[in-house]
């Protein structure tokens, strides 16, 4: 744990999307693909503009990433171990959730597309503070966790349309809870290293001058341990995920989430930088999926029902954010395109 000084400083997963999602030799252009980041409309990929050229093509569009899978036989995923629904270890130590049947069906495409029916999937647990390294020093083709988009990440590494919109919010027990960030003043409060919330408690102890202490934790359940053994009178983080610690305590009654949303948190795939064509690729995917609908399917599996290893049930409704994601894909990085 880091200390920081406040004002003082499954189911159905394999199934192949054939026709809708898997010629990244070029989607059809007819489908309506996500918003680019700058909030218009990203480039289609055509017949004639490839992904992945034909072999000896001299085309200055093909993907770096698709051509090194197809010499290698290879493809790595970065997971997470423990942030369920999202990317976590079932009973058997199978990387599973909702992030990661998303890289699965991505996974498919690009097994369909090369003619690879045998790709390795090579597997890499990650963390807060390793995720985003690993993608941009090439290790990492897909980071299948629980990344919020912002500009500033954008600048090492690409993202995929957006796949999901949490909030961040303050978690506190109900014998003192915190229903603003100014009920914090002179306090301690937790977060994770990391992460965004941590950044932007930072921003507001700052701008606010409310003098409380940040206790970093190295992950979030060291960061909710935190407000469990009363180290910190709260636990900064983005709303899906302090639902999912809780609902995994003997008292979840005992526990508080604050009604004042902190930030809008845009959750997107973690890409290879500067290689226009995969994300082209893992887009149509995930386009493909809000378009036919199955996302609804697929949503319900991880957020409104029993999920393994325990069963837990979220009982999660799809936020109006994601909502509106679905119905107009987009992969901005600004929050008030989420508002």
């Amino acid at each position: 744990m880091l200390r920081l000084p406040g004002s003082h400083t499954a189911p159905n997963r394999r199934r192949l999307l054939g026709a809708a999602g898997l010629l990244a030799l070029g989607l059809p252009s007819a489908w309506a693909l996500p918003q680019g980041a700058g909030g218009g409309a990203a480039p289609l990929a055509t017949p004639a503009s490839p992904a992945l050229a034909p072999s000896g093509s001299t085309r200055s569009e093909t993907s770096r990433t698709l051509t090194r899978i197809r010499d290698t036989g290879v493809i790595v995923m970065g997971y997470r171990a423990a942030s369920l629904p999202f990317s976590y270890l079932d009973g058997r130590l199978k990387p599973v959730g909702y992030s990661v049947e998303l890289c699965e069906r991505v996974i498919d495409a690009i097994r369909e597309q090369l003619q690879l029916p045998d790709l390795e999937v090579k597997q890499i647990a990650v963390n807060s503070a390793t995720r985003m390294p690993l993608v941009a020093n090439g290790t990492l083709d897909l980071e299948c966790g629980i990344t919020t988009h912002t500009a500033e990440r954008a600048r090492s590494q690409s993202f995929s349309t957006t796949t999901y919109v949490a909030e961040s919010r303050l978690l506190s027990r109900r014998s003192q809870m915190m229903r603003t960030v100014e009920d914090l003043r002179g306090l301690t409060v937790a977060s994770t290293i990391g992460t965004t919330s941590l950044q932007y408690m930072h921003q507001l102890n700052v701008q606010k001058g409310l003098g409380f202490r940040i206790l970093v934790g190295q992950d979030d359940q060291e960061s909710f341990r935190l407000l469990q053994t009363g180290r910190a009178v709260a636990y900064a983080m983005d709303d899906v995920l302090l639902r999912s610690l809780i609902a995994q305590v003997r008292d979840p009654q005992e526990y508080y989430i604050a009604e004042q949303a902190l930030s809008v948190e845009p959750y997107a795939i973690g890409l290879p930088a500067h290689d226009p064509q995969f994300k082209r690729l893992v887009d149509g995917v995930i386009t493909s999926l809000y378009r036919s609908g199955e996302i609804n399917a697929i949503y319900q599996r991880w957020f409104q029902s029993p999920i393994p290893p325990r069963n837990l049930n979220l009982q999660l409704p799809m936020g109006e954010a994601f909502k509106r994601v679905i119905a107009k894909p987009t992969d901005s990085s600004d929050p008030a395109a989420y508002r």
